[in-house]
């Protein structure tokens, strides 16, 4: 059989049905410990922290739709993150992208400083980065694409080309286009990491990371930190994650449907000075999206013409865009990065980047679009 098609393994792989009742939705095995036969012997599961059949099901389906060999899952993306972080030998240098998740940059400026040194740099720029990466010999070079908020595209490729040379991993935040939209691996990259909590579980009912790789070396580092630390995904939720994930594509598909959309309405709106979205020609690495992306996602950024006090109008009267941090669920959601997402990063550094106080971020859902589009409507005659 030839290997099946996105749509197909979201609801297959690791989705078969149970083969003691032959119960066509797995169950939750919510159990901390398994009975061994013998001192040392099992069935391939010890302990919960450790492995979990659940959990099991969830990282062979993820594997397959980031066309990876391995995957991981855990409590959330920042432990996620910190495992990563945890796995490299100390001293090591990071070179991270200038524009990422607040709580990434809180992260790495507050958690992990004294244990490795960071630099946050611009990975937009290929000529730049290839003199950082240069003089600053990473051991890592840690991507998001597209940026959160500014949606700034880097290029994935030629990153990993770069970094090959200097014997560097680079690991990508992929949460925002989800596997459906791009497979950072198949470009060269050494690790894919996701916020499962976004697009991947899209119901806004579960907390979870997920890391992705083909290298059975860095599995081994990764889980074995996993298994020291203790960051793993519970079996509920992991069940819940796969229940989720069975509609990923057709949700991906609405959510950019609808982006298109919305992007261009606001673009034409006199009220909005810019709007920021890959799938618009006004994009400035549009070509490059369209190169390393099977479609545009769901996120929108745009800035408002004024400031705090008209971004904070537009935000009280919005009603189907619900105010809330996070993003990727079914339902649309509306975030001021400024004080909400990204408060942890300083404000100079905050508009040195171009997160200004006017900036405004859309997750958009998958309701009907001209509901979307008449909400934003009445919220824009209230500024």
């Amino acid at each position: 059989m030839k290997e099946m098609k996105f749509e197909t393994k979201v609801i297959h792989v690791g989705g078969e049905p149970d083969p003691t009742t032959g119960a066509i939705m797995p169950p939750i095995y919510q159990t901390s410990t398994y009975v061994q036969s013998s001192p040392g012997e099992h069935k391939g599961y010890e302990y919960t922290r450790s492995h979990n059949p659940t959990r099991s099901r969830l990282e062979e389906c993820l594997a397959s739709l980031e066309n990876a060999k391995h995957c991981l899952v855990t409590a959330s993306g920042l432990s996620a993150s910190s495992l990563i972080m945890h796995m490299l030998p100390k001293g090591s240098k990071i070179l991270c992208g200038d524009d990422v998740y607040g709580g990434t940059y809180r992260l790495f400026s507050k958690v992990f400083p004294e244990i490795h040194d960071y630099k946050f740099v611009d990975t937009t720029d290929l000529k730049n980065l290839e003199k950082e990466i240069e003089s600053f010999k990473p051991a890592l070079i840690w991507l998001e694409t597209p940026t959160n908020p500014l949606l700034k595209i880097s290029d994935i490729a030629a990153i990993s080309k770069l970094a090959k040379k200097s014997n560097s991993l680079v690991v990508v935040d992929n949460t925002f286009m989800s596997p459906f939209f791009q497979n950072p691996l198949d470009l060269g990259a050494d690790i894919v990491l996701h916020s499962m909590t976004k697009f991947i579980n899209g119901h806004s009912d579960v907390v979870g990371g997920a890391v992705m790789m083909n290298s059975s070396e860095l599995r081994d580092k990764l889980f074995f930190y996993q298994n020291a630390i203790g960051p793993c995904q519970s079996p509920f939720d992991s069940w819940l994650v796969l229940r989720g994930i069975k509609t990923l594509a057709v949700r991906m598909k609405a959510h950019e449907q609808n982006a298109i959309k919305i992007a261009d309405f606001l673009e034409s709106h006199p009220k909005v000075e810019r709007v920021v979205y890959p799938g618009l020609k006004s994009h400035p690495q549009h070509d490059l999206a369209k190169k390393q992306m099977k479609g545009f996602g769901g996120m929108i950024t745009f800035f408002l013409k004024g400031g705090i006090d008209e971004s904070r109008r537009f935000l009280e009267n919005v009603k189907l865009f619900s105010l809330a941090e996070s993003l990727g669920g079914v339902e649309s959601l509306v975030d001021h990065p400024a004080i909400m997402t990204h408060a942890s990063i300083p404000k100079a550094v905050r508009e040195q980047l171009g997160i200004y106080d006017n900036l405004i971020r859309l997750s958009v859902g998958i309701e009907d679009q001209e509901d979307l589009i008449q909400d934003l409507q009445t919220a824009f005659s209230m500024v």
